[in-house]
């Protein structure tokens, strides 16, 4: 009997404190972006944006770099959302990219990248330029 009455006191303790926790403050964002990537073998890129966060802006500038077969030259303008943000600062990081793509003249481009801190990027967007590349490299975002 003192066992029944030891794990009933144990559930409604486990059952209060289950109820008393805060949904996650995890908010989504829309991000803008143009990039712009050029190189032989390895490729280097940079550009702007801006990441929309409760009726905010918040500019932001991109660097980053690649390894692999890389020739030609392209800008994409990215649009899309940034995820499980915590706060505008928390998009700041690098970010993993691996991929494959190319563009000659006009095409599309998507891609989704996650830092550190959970932020998952999902962005699609128009390449303009001509480019051709299979490399795996990163990108940095820093507030400005």
């Amino acid at each position: 009997m003192r066992k029944c009455a030891i794990r009933a006191a144990l559930v409604a303790v486990l059952a209060g404190v289950a109820g008393f926790s805060t949904p996650s403050r995890a908010e989504t964002g829309q991000v803008a972006v143009v990039f712009t990537k050029g190189g032989l073998i390895i490729g280097v890129g940079g550009g702007e944006g801006v990441l929309t966060l409760r009726g905010k802006h918040y500019p932001f500038t991109v660097s980053g770099m690649s390894v692999g077969f890389t020739v030609g030259a392209s800008t994409t303008k990215f649009v899309g959302r940034a995820l499980n943000l915590k706060g505008p600062q928390s998009i700041e990081g690098s970010y993993a990219v691996g991929g494959a793509g190319g563009a000659v003249a006009a095409g599309a481009g998507a891609v989704q990248l996650q830092n550190a801190n959970g932020v998952i990027l999902q962005l699609s967007g128009p390449k303009v330029g001509a480019e051709v590349s299979a490399a795996v490299g990163g990108v940095t975002i820093r507030l400005k």
